[in-house]
């Protein structure tokens, strides 16, 4: 199986661009993709099991990876949540999988998104980690639109090696993603 095209560019142009950039002079020091986190929290799936089934094997379609049930830990009265109550449903992609989702998600996914002007500068973490979130699940080409029971939004998170919020936005820049353009002061 060949490798996936966002791992090979990475090997030969990105690696040896943050080399220069960050002034590594050992290759294992520049950062690189641990894994991606995608999760879909649906409190109404408390009250209606259906909501939940939907998300799940939209979720599978778009990652190709069968998604774990997340549970509530503890009750919430005002959200009418019970503690061990199913409200989400999450997946973790690691290796091939997690390039080839990256890819999709950097190259058709995010340029169908309606009025985008770019990710925000304030999701890093500091410590190497960027998330975001999108508003619904119809922009992922799998998603059959006319399918659709309700509309839900997910959270992306993409963990990298990166030791500072600079390194992890110079490497997510040139894997391609489409960042605001910064403010001139």
């Amino acid at each position: 199986m060949a490798a996936p095209r966002l791992l090979e560019r990475y090997r030969s142009e990105i690696s040896q661009e943050l080399m220069k950039l960050l002034g590594y002079k050992n290759k294992y020091a520049v950062p690189r993709l641990t894994k991606i986190v995608i999760n879909i929290g649906l409190g109404e799936a408390a009250a209606d099991i259906k909501f939940l089934d939907a998300a799940q094997q939209e979720l599978a379609m778009i990652t190709g990876q069968k998604p774990v049930v997340t549970k509530a830990k503890k009750a919430i009265a005002n959200f009418k949540i019970r503690k061990g109550s199913s409200i989400g449903c999450k997946v973790t992609l690691r290796k091939a999988m997690m390039y080839e989702f990256l890819d999709r998600l950097i190259s058709v996914v995010i340029p169908r998104i309606r009025d985008f002007r770019g990710l925000s500068l304030k999701s890093f973490d500091g410590t190497g980690n960027y998330s975001f979130g999108l508003n619904e699940q119809s922009i992922f080409p799998e998603v059959d639109a006319d399918k659709i029971t309700k509309v839900h939004g997910m959270d992306i998170t993409v963990v990298t090696t990166a030791k500072t919020e600079k390194e992890t936005y110079e490497f997510l820049k040139l894997i391609g993603m489409p960042f605001i353009k910064k403010q001139k002061d």
